[in-house]
C-alpha cells in the first residue's frame, strides 16, 4: 500500500494557506473529533481552516473559536443543492485545497464543488463498508488523494479499484496527556453506582448495528455465572439505545449491564476501567481504543477493519472473531483473571499509542498529503508556463 509522504521530502515547501473542511456529522462522535483535533494542529501551524457543517452541529460550536463555520442545511445523500452551496463558499472564500471528512451526499457534491472550482480536493475515509462496484470509478476520480484511517480501509478501497497512487494511509490520532491523569476508581464506582469488587468493563459506540452491542450481550449472559461481579457500561448514543435498553431486559442483564450515555469526560471515566472491548463486526480503526490504550487499559477487538492496527494482539490486547460470543467471553475471562497480564498490556498499549498514535502524528500526516498535493499543482503550473 503507499505510504503517506515524508514532511522531509521537496513537497514540503508547498504549505496551504487555508483548507476549506466539509463534516457533516451532527455529534462528537470519533469521525469529527479528528476533524476538531486536526484543524486545531492546522491553527498551531499557522493554517487558517473554513468548516463547513450542519446547521446546529456540535462540531460547528466546538471550532467556532479557531475556524470559519459556515453552517448549512444538509439533507442527505440527494440533497443537490449541497453542490451549489459548497460552490459558493469555494468562489467566495477562495481556499488553496478541499478536505472532504464525511460521506453522506459531501463526498459527492463536495467532489464536484472543488473540481468546479479547480481546487485539488481530499477524501477521508473512516469506515470499511464497501460501495457499490459501479459507483467507484465514477465518484473516486473527483479526488486527488483519499485518505484512510486505516491500512484495513485503504485495502477495501484497493480492492473496489481506487487507484494504488491516490490512496494515503494516516491513522487517527489522540493527546494522550488528559489518559494519563491518576486512577480514581472511587469517583468511578460512585459515579455509576457501583461497588469496589466489581470488574467494569467498558464499550464505546454509537448504538448501531455494526458496533457489535448484541454480541456483548451475548457474552455477558454467558459470563454471569463466573464472573457474578461484572459489570459493562456502555458508552454513547444512537437508534438502537431504545432496543438494546429493552433486549438487556428481556435477557435480565439489568444487573450486568448499564447504558450510561455519551460522556464528555471519558479522560476520567476510561483509566478507572478494568478492560475495553470492541466487538465491532466492521470498523474503521476505532479511535476509543486508541483512547484506552493511552490511559494503559487493556483491550478485547476484533479482527475487523482496522481494529487489529490499534488491537494487537498479545501486545496490549487480545483479538477475536467478529460476531462470535464465545470467543468474546473466554477474552474477557482470560483478562479480567490475570491483573498481572491487564497491566503489562495496559503498558505496552501506551508505548504503542506515543509511537503511532498521537495528534501531531495524525495533522503531520494529512498535512503532507497536503503538501504533495500543493507541490503537483505547482509543478504542473510551471510545466505549462514554459
Amino acid at each position: 500500500m503507499s505510504a503517506t509522504p515524508s514532511l522531509a521530502s521537496p513537497t514540503a515547501a508547498a504549505l496551504p494557506r487555508r483548507v476549506l473542511h466539509v463534516e457533516t456529522g451532527r455529534h462528537l462522535y470519533g469521525g469529527a473529533q479528528q476533524v476538531v483535533h486536526l484543524v486545531t494542529g492546522l491553527a498551531e501551524r499557522g493554517i487558517e481552516s473554513l468548516l463547513v457543517c450542519a446547521q446546529g452541529s456540535d462540531i460547528g460550536r466546538a471550532l467556532a473559536s479557531i475556524a470559519q463555520v459556515h453552517e448549512l442545511p444538509l439533507r442527505g445523500d440527494l440533497d443537490w443543492r449541497l453542490a451549489s452551496r459548497l460552490s459558493a463558499i469555494v468562489r467566495t472564500q477562495r481556499p488553496d485545497l478541499v478536505h472532504l471528512h464525511s460521506r453522506r451526499g459531501a463526498d459527492l457534491f463536495g467532489g464536484l464543488a472543488a473540481r468546479y472550482g479547480r481546487l485539488p480536493v481530499v477524501l477521508s475515509r473512516r469506515v470499511d463498508t464497501p460501495e457499490a462496484r459501479w459507483l467507484v470509478p465514477l465518484k473516486y476520480r473527483l479526488f486527488d488523494r483519499v485518505v484512510a484511517i486505516s491500512h484495513g480501509i485503504e485495502r477495501v478501497l484497493a480492492s473496489a479499484g481506487v487507484p494504488h497512487a491516490k490512496l494515503r494511509c494516516v491513522p487517527s490520532g489522540i493527546d494522550p496527556a488528559p489518559y494519563r491523569q491518576p486512577v480514581d476508581r472511587g469517583w468511578l464506582c460512585r459515579e455509576f453506582g457501583l461497588s469496589p469488587e466489581d470488574q467494569i468493563i467498558g464499550h464505546v459506540a454509537q448504538f448501531i448495528p455494526r458496533k457489535g452491542h448484541s454480541v456483548l450481550l451475548d457474552a455477558v449472559e454467558r459470563l454471569r455465572g463466573s464472573l457474578p461481579r461484572l459489570r459493562v457500561l456502555l458508552f454513547g448514543r444512537g437508534p438502537l439505545e431504545t432496543t438494546l435498553q429493552s433486549e438487556i431486559v428481556s435477557r435480565n442483564l439489568q444487573e450486568f449491564v448499564r447504558l450510561v450515555g455519551f460522556r464528555t469526560d471519558l479522560p476520567r471515566v476510561i483509566p478507572g476501567l478494568d478492560l475495553v472491548v470492541h466487538p465491532a463486526l466492521a470498523e474503521g480503526l476505532g479511535v476509543a481504543l486508541i483512547q484506552a490504550a493511552a490511559a494503559g487499559v487493556a483491550l478485547v477487538g476484533t479482527r475487523a477493519g482496522g481494529i487489529p492496527e490499534i488491537v494487537r494482539d498479545g501486545e496490549n490486547g487480545l483479538l477475536v472473531s467478529p460476531g462470535s460470543a464465545s470467543e468474546l467471553a473466554d477474552a474477557i475471562e482470560r483478562l479480567l483473571g490475570d491483573k498481572a497480564l491487564r497491566q503489562e498490556l495496559g503498558r505496552r498499549g501506551q508505548a504503542l499509542v506515543d509511537r503511532e498514535f498521537t495528534h501531531d502524528a495524525m495533522v503531520n500526516g494529512n498535512l503532507a498529503v497536503y503538501r504533495e498535493l500543493l507541490a503537483e499543482r505547482l509543478a504542473r503550473r510551471g510545466a505549462s508556463a514554459a
